[in-house]
């Protein structure tokens, strides 16, 4: 199965060149370690940051250069910082083509939770309301099952809703799967993990059609 490294990998294939990306807290922070030389792509953090770059080398860091995470990170060149209203109105319109964000859970409708879990305490909402309901196009990267080894892929969320019918493709550990009306589509697995591994980590409807590749990262 993947390591977080390797489903920031899978999802840096997603990437397109020209795009605007959002990345979210965890795991989509990664993904710009990975994403093509050949192609331009400009990564926005809703703190106000336009043209991130990938993860300062230990001894290179800028404390005063960060993402929504509160990491440090680098800016490439031509780079642009700017206020939280600003960077919003990038978001609500419209103007971010992709946006990666964690979960810990998504329901096989597209519903998705990654805000809150209730009796926790939790600093706020942050950007991903605005986020999935604005972007067109969601991926979400996660672990395909819990600590306790359940399902985070279901048929109904449990904890409180971030987003309703809006995440578009999932990539976890163990999977690469999209959201179809008839629940969440199968297209490719992890090296050294099998469809039936996939089928018994699922707790939502699986669609499962023809030779199921593995992925190539």
């Amino acid at each position: 199965m993947l390591d977080k490294n390797g489903i920031a990998k899978r999802i840096a294939q997603e990437v397109k060149d020209g795009y605007y990306v959002n990345l979210g807290i965890g795991i989509p922070t990664l993904v710009a370690n990975f994403v093509r030389d050949d192609i331009s792509v400009e990564f926005q953090s809703e703190n106000g940051v336009l043209g991130m770059g990938p993860f300062p080398f230990e001894g290179e860091e800028d404390a005063d250069v960060i993402n929504a995470g509160k990491q440090t990170i680098t800016t490439l060149p031509g780079a642009s910082f700017f206020d939280s209203a600003l960077s919003f109105a990038m978001i609500r319109g419209k103007h971010v083509d992709l946006t990666i964000l964690g979960a810990m859970e998504v329901a096989e409708n597209g519903d998705i939770a990654n805000w809150k879990i209730p009796g926790k305490m939790v600093k706020g909402m942050g950007g991903a309301m605005d986020l999935v309901a604005s972007a067109e196009n969601i991926i979400v990267a996660m672990m395909h099952t819990n600590k306790a080894g359940k399902s985070k892929l279901l048929k109904k969320c449990s904890l409180p809703l971030t987003g309703v019918g809006c995440v578009k493709k999932i990539v976890t550990n163990l999977a690469v799967l999209e959201v179809v009306p008839e629940g969440f589509k199968l297209l490719e697995r992890a090296p050294g993990i099998s469809v039936d591994d996939v089928v018994k980590a699922t707790e939502g409807r699986l669609v499962v059609e023809g030779q199921i590749p593995e992925m190539k990262i």
